[in-house]
């Protein structure tokens, strides 16, 4: 038994971390569309995954974790509608910007946001694998096993959809 390590141990537990925190939170953000959510449930999800770390096998952690940060972000979505009306009636209040600026900033951020999470999974998945993570058409194709040409498709129908808010002529993404 003193073979294999034990996820109660810090120093595996720590590890575990360093190897899985960043793909589980870019995993979450690329089927959810909401980076901040994700980041929170991957909180969470190492959190319950030390509080039961004597029951997880350590060869199993990371499917473990996978189905917690899963069954957190459904939740999450479940209470949305909570969340967005408290979020409607907040204003935040600045003093040194112009009002409009701020204003036209954020229904700019929060059309693209809204674009972006209301992309098909697929499409979603390989804007953000290229945008955020940076790969290349043939690595995101690699990681999902398709065609660079599904892949190719995909971007180019997620940019299609982008460009069609009228600002975005104005910024670049």
């Amino acid at each position: 038994m003193g073979d294999k390590p034990s996820v109660c141990e810090e120093r595996v537990y720590n590890q575990i971390y360093r190897s899985h925190a960043e793909s589980l939170r870019n995993y979450l953000y690329y089927k959810f569309g909401d980076l901040q959510r994700a980041e929170d449930i991957v909180h969470d999800s190492f959190v319950k995954l030390w509080s039961k770390c004597s029951t997880v096998i350590y060869e199993k952690v990371a499917g473990f974790l996978y189905a917690i940060a899963r069954n957190l972000m459904m939740d999450t979505l479940r209470s949305k509608k909570v969340a967005l009306k408290f979020e409607k009636g907040l204003v935040p209040v600045h003093d040194k910007e112009d009002p409009y600026f701020l204003l036209r900033t954020k229904e700019f951020r929060l059309k693209v946001e809204s674009v972006i999470s209301n992309l098909p999974e697929k499409q979603r998945e390989a804007f953000l694998m290229n945008r955020i993570d940076k790969l290349t058409f043939k690595e995101i194709a690699l990681r999902l096993n398709v065609s660079e040409t599904a892949i190719e498709k995909r971007i180019s129908k997620a940019l299609i959809k982008l460009n069609a808010i009228e600002e975005i002529k104005k910024y670049s993404i």
